[in-house]
């Protein structure tokens, strides 16, 4: 059976920014077909959960793994070194584990696919098929 990466508040866990977790019906339909393993990128950085809303700023997350943006959350607090430390994470997981899929939360800093996110940046640079819920 194929394994894919998920981010672990799609299937329920409560690892969002908020505590919560934000479980998606069609995802977990969709993972019928694979051994998946859940990952949260800003709690393998070192963030605590729940913590404070964080935004890509002057870019996306390509720019912020080359060092032209940044993460901040809303009340200020830079937290680019996190942010990047957890992708790295989620990156030797993948690699670890040979996964050439990732299905990640929409709209999320690290996770988001159509907004860059740095995860999904850095999985992306190592031709991982990313899926956003």
């Amino acid at each position: 059976m194929k394994k894919c990466l998920i981010s672990s508040c799609l299937i329920g866990l409560c690892t969002r920014y908020d505590g919560r977790s934000k479980p998606d019906d069609r995802c977990l339909r969709y993972l019928n077909d694979f051994i998946y393993i859940p990952v949260c990128p800003e709690q393998l950085g070192g963030l605590p959960t729940p913590r404070p809303a964080a935004d890509l700023r002057d870019g996306d997350g390509m720019d912020v793994l080359t060092g032209f943006a940044s993460v901040i959350t809303r009340d200020g607090m830079d937290v680019t070194k996190e942010f990047i430390a957890g992708a790295e994470g989620v990156l030797k997981i993948a690699l670890d584990q040979n996964i050439r899929l990732a299905l990640l939360k929409a709209r999320s800093p690290s996770c988001g696919v159509k907004k860059l996110g740095v995860t999904a940046a850095l999985l992306a640079t190592y031709g991982i098929k990313l899926v956003e819920f």
